[in-house]
């Protein structure tokens, strides 16, 4: 699903965060982006009303090196974590090459996390991919607080492909950019298959 350029010796690879709302996904985007070397980066795009909801997406390309010439540019976005934005949602992953699923750990949120791989299981298949077919990583986030599930629970009850996973406290950076290199590999591999 990657975008090659052949002109401009490119590839656009696409990875979405994805979760219930307050999780973590535009934590994830904005620590990337503070602590990623500018030459790096590009724009950081936020939709996001007052209230610091990310509404639509957090928008990032990080320049990644070369693949057989082309340079690797990874755009990195989050969806709206509220399910009644279910056609940003889907709208989102359309095209997309990776996927990052970022649960809260907190035992209040399980719900929420179970609703939200529902959501991704079903806005996938709607466009016909097969969610045991795209590089996933999950992100178990929030771990500094008080009322969390173990690792092993949480891996268990949303966790369904045994995929990789790391704990995160994404406000501090923990865990984000392990994750970011783990999602960026998969894709990388896949890429390397279909070349």
């Amino acid at each position: 699903m990657s975008n090659i350029h052949y002109s401009t010796h490119e590839i656009n690879c696409k990875v979405v965060y994805y979760g219930p709302g307050l999780c973590g996904k535009t934590a994830n985007i904005r620590y990337i982006f503070n602590n990623t070397n500018p030459e790096s980066k590009g724009k950081l795009i936020s939709v996001s009303p007052e209230t610091e909801h990310t509404l639509f997406f957090d928008f990032l390309p990080i320049f990644l090196g070369t693949l057989n010439g082309f340079s690797l540019k990874f755009h990195l976005h989050t969806v709206p974590g509220q399910i009644f934005y279910d056609d940003s949602r889907k709208l989102i992953l359309k095209g997309v090459d990776g996927i990052v699923f970022v649960a809260d750990s907190q035992i209040e949120r399980m719900d929420a996390n179970i609703e939200s791989m529902d959501n991704l299981k079903k806005n996938l298949f709607e466009q016909e991919t097969d969610i045991n077919h795209i590089p996933l990583v999950f992100q178990y986030n929030k771990r500094d607080l008080p009322n969390i599930l173990p690792v092993e629970e949480i891996d268990r009850i949303i966790n369904f492909s045994g995929a990789s996973h790391f704990d995160a406290v994404a406000i501090k950076g923990d865990g984000v950019f392990e994750t970011l290199k783990e999602i960026t590999r998969q894709v990388i591999v896949r890429l390397r298959e279909s070349m």
